[in-house]
Formats: structure tokens, C-alpha cells, sequence
């Protein structure tokens, strides 16, 4: 069974994400930050992060700057997910190393879409 961590601020978008993630049999971990999420990656390196982009302490791009710094940090598969859509953003996203970029709001089709597309189904 792959692992997914699901970094968001938001409780809702966590509990959602880990819903559509879990029919699709992806063993789930949470962080509310990227803090949060570097602590657990450092524990456990996924095999996925859906990663937000506007969180408190450390967001996702400084989150995905470190993770991929960190051993092992290049394995995971980032798909941000964000409101965030401006070229700007994505182009950044992709630069510091995120494989794919979702909008919120997302749904099932578009994250198994997603994760299909990158390899992870």
C-alpha cells in the first residue's frame, strides 16, 4: 500500500483529501504545516504529498525546498494543491520540484486523475 501525506492548514480539505485518498488505498498522514510535514518526513518518507501552498510557520514552496535537501527527499511524488493558479506559482511549484499541480477545489476525478498521471495508481 503506497503513502500519501496530506499537508494543509485547512481540517476540512484534510479530511476530504484523505477520504478520496483512502478509497483509492493510500495509507494516509496528516500535517497542518510545512513544519509539520518535514517532522514526518524526516519519521517516514512518503511515497506522495498533496501539499498545500498557504499555511502558517512554513509554507509549501519552503517545504518542498527542504524536503527535497532532505535524504530521500527526492522519492516522493509533491502534487500541490492549491488555489494558488497564476503561471507565476505553478512555475515556481515546478522549478523547486513538485511533479503536478491541482486546484482547489478539487474533487475524486481530478486527484485520481492526477495521481494516475504521475504514476501513483
Amino acid at each position: 500500500m503506497k503513502s500519501c501525506l496530506i499537508v494543509d492548514d485547512s481540517k476540512v480539505i484534510r479530511m476530504v483529501a484523505r477520504r478520496i485518498l483512502s478509497e483509492l488505498n493510500f495509507e494516509i498522514e496528516e500535517a497542518v504545516d510545512g513544519q509539520d510535514a518535514l517532522q514526518a518526513c524526516q519519521k517516514n518518507m512518503p511515497d506522495a504529498v498533496l501539499l498545500d501552498w498557504n499555511m502558517p510557520v512554513m509554507n509549501g514552496l519552503e517545504f518542498l525546498i527542504k524536503l527535497r535537501q532532505e535524504k530521500g527527499g527526492d522519492r516522493p511524488i509533491v502534487v500541490f494543491c492549491t488555489t494558488e493558479n497564476d503561471m507565476e506559482h505553478i512555475q515556481k511549484a515546478l522549478m523547486a520540484g513538485a511533479n503536478e499541480y491541482i486546484m482547489k477545489p478539487f474533487d475524486r476525478e481530478i486527484i485520481e486523475a492526477k495521481f494516475a498521471q504521475v504514476g501513483l495508481l
